[in-house]
């Protein structure tokens, strides 16, 4: 079965590391013969071809250059035309917005893949209404709970998003010392990291009030990766530094930039903590930091309740930075309990994430859908 995924392409984050995973375990479902077109290029566009599968460029599209959205409508009817697909995936509101009509002419089944909880206000969710999909596939439960308010008469499934065991780095003690040495880290700190886009509704602020509660607490240091892709995120980024800086944690706080080795950067730390302000759709990086053997701290809302439970991590209720310091306390001052929360995390991002059984998962729905249309 082909399939072909439509994505933008000219950012970094879950979804670059969901369809780079669909390309590197696509071993993992012989069934499943992924493609891949993307409107920019950059590190996706890299680490998919390097994975050695089949990549079509439609051009660049600005929603307020009408020409530029007729062109790569075109371009992906041309490779639609050409490629014999089964399924065409849009990835997102915006790719289904822009590409969901294509796909329509074309005749072939057409899923959008929902990466984020839809509100139905916002324009881009009103203008991906105007074309239902034949099945709408989403992260969690809690996207999915959500779906009807876009289509409320298109079928909807659940599919976690496959997360590679190889995705997690193994350090020796040497390699470890490094990584921290790098980021001016005591090789016997206890690292807490959050590896996340650089937007609010991620909850930074939020962590760094909870860690200036932990100011009397010795011997912890909390690494933040991420960079400013758009200027917003670069002027979010800015006023971050600012904000350690006026709650007095500047010294123990390292904004580690946008990083192409996180898997490092986890294997090298000891608590996962990222206290959403909005919920997460889903949360790739609470699994991938499952896979690392890290206890995973996290708000008590959306994709997270399906990810971490008490026995790799724990959950806070949203924006209460006392509630928040008090669990890392705990988890800086109790070695054994860190230890055992993240002895527990690889079974349980296998049990959620396992790409074999996901991706065997969504053969078993994209071949219904396919069936269903033949039938009709």
């Amino acid at each position: 079965m082909r399939v072909l995924y439509v994505h933008s392409g000219n950012l970094y984050g879950g979804v670059e590391t969901f369809l780079r995973t669909l390309a590197r375990e696509r071993g993992a479902c012989a069934a499943l013969e992924p493609e891949f077109a993307l409107c920019f290029g950059g590190r996706l566009k890299e680490e998919l071809g390097a994975e050695g599968v089949s990549v079509h460029m439609l051009g660049g599209v600005r929603v307020s250059r009408p020409f530029s959205v007729w062109r790569a409508r075109r371009a992906l009817a041309e490779v639609v035309g050409r490629g014999g697909f089964d399924v065409v995936v849009c990835n997102s509101a915006w790719a289904h917005s822009v590409f969901g009509p294509a796909v329509r002419a074309a005749r072939v089944p057409l899923v959008l893949w929902l990466h984020d909880a839809p509100g139905s206000r916002h324009w881009l969710e009103r203008w991906a209404r105007l074309t239902p999909p034949d099945l709408v596939v989403c992260n969690s439960h809690f996207s999915a709970a959500s779906a009807r308010s876009l289509y409320p008469h298109a079928p909807v499934e659940v599919v976690y998003c496959p997360v590679s065991s190889r995705a997690a780095a193994v350090l020796s003690g040497g390699e470890r010392a490094a990584v921290r040495a790098a980021l001016d880290t005591p090789a016997d700190a206890t690292v807490i990291v959050q590896a996340s886009r650089m937007e609010p509704w991620k909850g930074h602020a939020l962590h760094l009030e909870a860690l200036s509660l932990l100011r009397g607490t010795p011997g912890w240091v909390c690494w933040l990766v991420g960079g400013g892709q758009r200027p917003a995120e670069a002027a979010y980024l800015e006023g971050l530094r600012g904000l350690a800086g006026r709650l007095g944690v500047a010294d123990r706080v390292r904004f580690a930039g946008q990083r192409e080795d996180v898997a490092r950067l986890l294997a090298a730390a000891d608590i996962f903590c990222q206290p959403n302000a909005g919920p997460e759709p889903f949360g790739v990086a609470f699994v991938e930091a499952l896979l690392a053997g890290l206890p995973v701290v996290a708000t008590d809302a959306g994709g997270a309740r399906e990810i971490v439970d008490e026995t790799c991590g724990a959950r806070v209720p949203p924006g209460d930075a006392r509630a928040l310091a008090q669990t890392l306390r705990r988890l800086i001052e109790e070695p054994r309990l860190r230890a055992r929360l993240g002895r527990a995390g690889p079974a349980r991002a296998r049990q959620l994430c396992d790409p074999a059984r996901q991706l065997s998962l969504l053969r078993e729905t994209f071949e219904r859908l396919a069936r269903g249309r033949r039938a009709a």
